[in-house]
């Protein structure tokens, strides 16, 4: 499948059955930044986002729709080793997305009907010069330790525009076990302090 001659798809097969899914950009967006919400238990996001939200149709293969939606979310590639580390977030990122697709495509995301393979698209071919792929290279360099001694010192002055937190995939579960641990450790020291 190419974008040039093709147009993309609106449904996942799945077992020889096609089922419905969002494809608007902004409805992706959704779907992974709920993915990624801490509040929400593994088998939320699954059924509440995945299967109930990103599918319109719901299929019965739990399993393969969940793998088949990564890919789909993936822009249609399978994951591939390691992609990197995380260097912008759509929430975070928002407004320098935005200005970034005006700058560089002359597109309004609050009006334009993006299919999400198309976002992805654009979104690779965003101008080097524009503000949001400076963050995303100094965010790479920052994390994979190539900045310069002056990217580090200007990081530092905008902290709270350079950090964005990696999402953290661990179970509602096990983030209330550790934070029971916590708690019982601090009892402990104040009993004994």
């Amino acid at each position: 499948m190419t974008l040039l001659t093709d147009a993309p798809p609106e449904t996942i097969t799945i077992d020889g059955e096609a089922y419905r899914v969002r494809t608007d950009f902004r409805d992706c967006i959704r779907v992974l930044t709920a993915c990624e919400a801490p509040d929400l238990t593994q088998l939320e996001k699954v059924y509440r986002v995945v299967l109930g939200y990103f599918y319109i149709d719901t299929p019965t293969n739990t399993e393969e729709a969940l793998k088949q939606a990564q890919i789909f979310l993936n822009g249609g590639k399978t994951h591939e080793g390691d992609s990197g580390p995380r260097t912008f977030d759509f929430q975070k990122d928002a407004e320098a997305i935005y200005a970034a697709f005006r700058q560089t495509h002359g597109i309004d995301l609050t009006t334009a009907p993006l299919h999400w393979w198309q976002f992805l698209a654009l979104m690779r071919g965003l101008d080097n010069e524009s503000d949001f792929r400076q963050l995303v290279g100094l965010r790479y360099r920052l994390k994979t330790s190539k900045a310069t001694k002056e990217e580090r010192a200007a990081a530092r002055e905008i902290r709270d525009l350079i950090d964005i937190e990696d999402p953290d995939d661990r179970t509602l579960e096990e983030r209330e076990a550790e934070e029971l641990f916590y708690k019982l450790i601090s009892q402990g020291q104040n009993k004994n302090g």
